[in-house]
């Protein structure tokens, strides 16, 4: 699909005329005045609609540059671009130019969006927990059906439905629409999930989880909910106000295991919840970034009454450098503080659950009510390479790219426990060290081997993965 982005709008079926060099431009010209973008070509969006490229873009039509702005402004877009995970590849050039006026052609290359898959994940917090402490026990994994819609009506919007078994007995289902306004400024999200388990961690102890299971029942049910609106007004922030609900219950072995798994003496809870997150990127790409700077807060109050009272501050942070030609140099801290610190078991997991996590202490939990770690990370890049693949449409990638990155980094982190119970890795500071290796591919896809060493004597071979699946 060939568009035109103009002073009148959007049009289609405008032919294109071959692209030129810059070097084609005058020098007299270029000093003389600044250019002035006279029209936006944008090609190969066969499903995203023009207006969401053109969200994105640093420029408009009318718009006056000198040519060195131009160019800094090109690239600055085709990262934008990139950071919508909507394409594989993403080309912002100078098409074309008549005196100081300027055409700019945007090329991109886009993904798969539809992905109804086999869903095979583990429930443990890593891979290391549940190969070396569980024996890759395939009780410890839920499968099944996971629908993954992305860019849904051309929009940027993203529905998931996840239908489980196995571990966890669970149906859930969200809906992500960026933009619902014609400014493109305001959107919203909902999610629903409920299902039921027959294993739950109902305790921590020596800074390992402990757990009760039954075979023949369900000792664990849940169901949650939320809706959220968001609001986006430039491209680097995405604010999300959002409400929700959650209703959790346990058998009342549980209550007798731990008489503070809930408010004591309970068995279940009731809860509404109303939050408040802002996510800042201005990274050179989001799934992996080497340069710039990211940011998250989120500000949460759950439940209003004794059997839930929680006001939680949450706060991530990366920045990223680029000290030498391939060779990049980070430091991430993540931090979490919960008021009143009286708390019970249910919202005292803080280290070694989501993004609070340190490298060789994979094997460890670390309960508390505040906390914050801190990672410096050394990257070189060590290969950049693609595998092409032969006979694909023009219209999708025939490279599998592959990235592969060394790393040394370093960890240090506290966690704060008014009341640790038998838990000696609270209320000290903890640090670790090691080396890794880094294997980014398609679909931002992610395989992180690290040899890590903690304070504890202890090293080993970790792995981790991320994607979007």
């Amino acid at each position: 699909m060939l568009c035109r982005a103009g002073a009148q709008g959007i049009q289609n079926d405008v032919p294109l005329s071959s692209s030129i060099n810059n070097s084609e431009i005058k020098e007299d010209a270029q000093s003389a005045a600044p250019f002035i973008i006279r029209n936006i070509f944008i090609t190969g969006n066969r499903k995203t609609h023009a207006s969401i490229i053109m969200r994105e873009l640093p420029f408009r039509p009318g718009d006056h540059f000198q040519l060195q702005q131009l160019v800094v402004k090109f690239e600055a877009a085709r990262r934008q671009l990139m950071n919508t995970t909507l394409f594989h590849e993403v080309t912002v050039a100078l098409k074309s130019f008549e005196g100081y006026n300027v055409d700019i052609q945007v090329d991109v290359k886009e993904r798969w969006y539809i992905f109804p898959i086999p869903y095979f994940k583990i429930v443990d917090r890593n891979l290391n927990q549940w190969l070396v402490q569980h024996n890759a026990s395939l009780s410890r994994v839920n499968y099944g059906l996971k629908l993954m819609y992305n860019n849904v009506t051309g929009y940027n919007d993203k529905l998931n439905v996840w239908l489980m078994s196995g571990y966890t007995q669970q149906i859930s289902m969200n809906y992500d629409r960026l933009y619902f306004d014609k400014k493109m400024k305001w959107g919203g999200k909902i999610g629903i999930a409920l299902g039921k388990n027959r294993e739950v961690n109902y305790n921590t102890i020596n800074n390992k989880e402990v757990f009760l299971k039954d075979t023949n029942n369900f000792i664990r049910s849940f169901f949650k909910t939320n809706l959220e609106l968001t609001y986006r007004r430039a491209t680097k922030t995405r604010h999300r106000f959002g409400i929700g609900y959650t209703q959790e219950r346990v058998e009342d072995t549980i209550v007798k295991l731990n008489p503070d798994y809930f408010t004591t003496g309970h068995n279940q809870i009731r809860f509404p919840e109303i939050y408040y997150t802002m996510n800042f990127y201005n990274v050179d790409y989001i799934p992996y970034p080497l340069t710039g700077f990211e940011a998250q807060v989120n500000l949460s109050k759950k439940g209003f009454n004794h059997m839930m009272n929680v006001w939680q501050l949450d706060i991530n942070t990366g920045n990223y450098w680029q000290i030498f030609p391939k060779t990049y140099f980070s430091i991430n801290t993540v931090s979490t503080l919960k008021l009143p610190f009286k708390q019970p078991f249910f919202n005292s997991r803080l280290m070694g659950y989501g993004e609070m996590f340190m490298q060789g202490y994979e094997y460890y939990v670390i309960d508390g009510v505040a906390g914050s770690c801190a990672k410096t990370t050394l990257t070189r890049q060590l290969f950049d390479f693609k595998i092409h693949l032969p006979n694909t449409k023009k219209q999708t990638t025939n490279n599998i790219p592959f990235r592969i990155f060394g790393r040394i980094y370093s960890n240090a982190g506290y966690v704060y426990n008014p009341n640790p119970g038998l838990n000696d890795l609270n209320n000290r500071m903890l640090f670790s060290g090691g080396i890794g290796l880094d294997i980014v591919t398609f679909y931002d896809v992610s395989i992180k081997l690290d040899w890590s060493f903690n304070q504890l004597g202890q090293n080993g071979l970790y792995l981790h993965r991320k994607n979007n699946f």
